[in-house]
């Protein structure tokens, strides 16, 4: 699969899955439709965000980096957006049930980062 490919598919997939959360806001009430409707918000939202993160830190490393150079770090990019998702829905996860506080956000950031630390020292 080329790169000019893997970006239409995740530009596709990531309006899809921007779709997906707003018809879930739109359409799904939570206190009536219980967990489902809130699993259905967090999937949309991490799909979502997983997406639209991929895409913003290719643009970046594109910008900054000569081409080539970038198109090799495509599955960096991906991984970092995936990463950038789990940190946001949890943070929306803790706050749903009032536990979020700015150290826990600290605490979820620095689990991000250092998985992300882990993943580069291999």
């Amino acid at each position: 699969m080329t790169v000019r490919s893997y970006l239409w598919g995740m530009r596709l997939s990531a309006l899809a899955a921007l779709a997906a959360l707003g018809a879930v806001v739109r359409f799904v009430d939570p206190f009536r439709d219980g967990i489902l409707g809130q699993a259905l918000f967090y999937i949309s939202l991490f799909f979502s965000i997983t997406g639209l993160a991929t895409l913003f830190l290719f643009w970046i490393r594109r910008r900054w980096s000569a081409n080539e150079e970038a198109y090799k770090n495509v599955g960096l990019s991906f991984r970092q957006g995936m990463l950038t998702a789990l940190a946001v829905s949890g943070m929306f996860f803790l706050q749903s049930f009032g536990m979020l506080f700015w150290w826990d956000a600290g605490l979820v950031i620095a689990g991000v980062l250092l998985l992300e630390l882990w993943f580069l020292s291999r």
